[in-house]
């Protein structure tokens, strides 16, 4: 049965590459590359061919790449990739302030290797790469094609803060990722899963719920979390889920306000291999 734009479903994608309708040679193979990263079309783009249009014949959901911008956009609007949170985060942190709540609970340090399993919008793996310096690493995974994509290019577009680490951003679901991975291959794990209840948010955070993956947290995870975690696991949640729970696990005092809970289980204690962290 066609769609109600007359279009067919099955010719509809979930997801499209294309670019600004301002676009170069350069330009056009930096989006084609993108698409073929997670095997999603590519469409060429010319003034004549609007997004509104794309939306409506061709796919759900289109990554846009811009000559100094990455934006996801779909039918409920647009989201332009942007440091967010983490760069006022990051300015904090530049200026000796000690209250973060990644700090406090990971206490990352100097060097180390993190594994962000949940990259999201990348807030957190931002803030962890400045917390482990220029010698350390931080690798993010991400499942989602759409949100991969965005943050990925997004964060190769910026300037990397003198006193940070790269972020290397993989598209790859977390427990595969890490069932590949040797005992103590990284110092800290970080999960950020997808919060069982909604509640209202920023239009940023809506449209990260918007493409999200959705898998829950499982305890095969959390426990190939800690053979691969040196030093530790940290878990974020939402107070009014009940994902701790069933994953039997006790999250840290916090404030009676506080919406966000974390968690931190030990590691394996496993030096593991740096070469290991590193090719992964």
């Amino acid at each position: 049965m066609p769609s109600p734009s007359g279009t067919p479903p099955s010719s509809r994608k979930p997801l499209v590459v294309t670019t600004s309708d301002r676009v170069d040679a350069q330009l056009a193979q930096r989006a084609r590359s993108a698409a073929e990263e997670v095997g999603v079309p590519y469409v060429e783009r010319h003034h004549k061919l609007p997004l509104k249009k794309l939306l409506t014949d061709t796919a759900d959901a289109l990554v846009v790449f811009e000559s100094t911008a990455v934006s996801l956009v779909d039918a409920e609007g647009t989201l332009r990739f942007s440091p967010g949170l983490a760069h006022l985060r990051v300015k904090q942190l530049d200026a000796g302030v000690t209250e973060d709540q990644l700090l406090r609970v990971a206490r990352l340090r100097e060097g180390e290797r993190v594994l962000d399993c949940t990259l999201g919008l990348g807030a957190d793996a931002q803030v962890a790469a400045r917390l482990v310096g220029p010698t350390g690493h931080v690798t993010a995974l991400e499942k989602s094609p759409a949100l991969y994509l965005l943050v990925r290019h997004g964060l190769a577009g910026l300037a990397r803060h003198p006193a940070a680490s790269a972020v290397d951003v993989v598209n790859a679901d977390a427990t595969a990722f890490l069932r590949a991975l040797p005992d103590g291959a990284f110092d800290v794990v970080l999960f950020d899963p997808m919060f069982e209840r909604e509640r209202k948010s920023s239009a940023a955070f809506e449209a990260l719920r918007r493409h999200a993956d959705y898998s829950p947290l499982t305890r095969e995870a959390v426990e190939e979390a800690r053979r691969v975690a040196r030093r530790a696991v940290v878990l974020k949640g939402s107070r009014y889920s009940q994902d701790f729970k069933k994953l039997g696990i006790t999250p840290e005092p916090a404030r009676p306000n506080a919406t966000v809970l974390w968690a931190r289980l030990p590691g394996s204690g496993n030096p593991g291999n740096p070469g290991g962290a590193g090719n992964a």
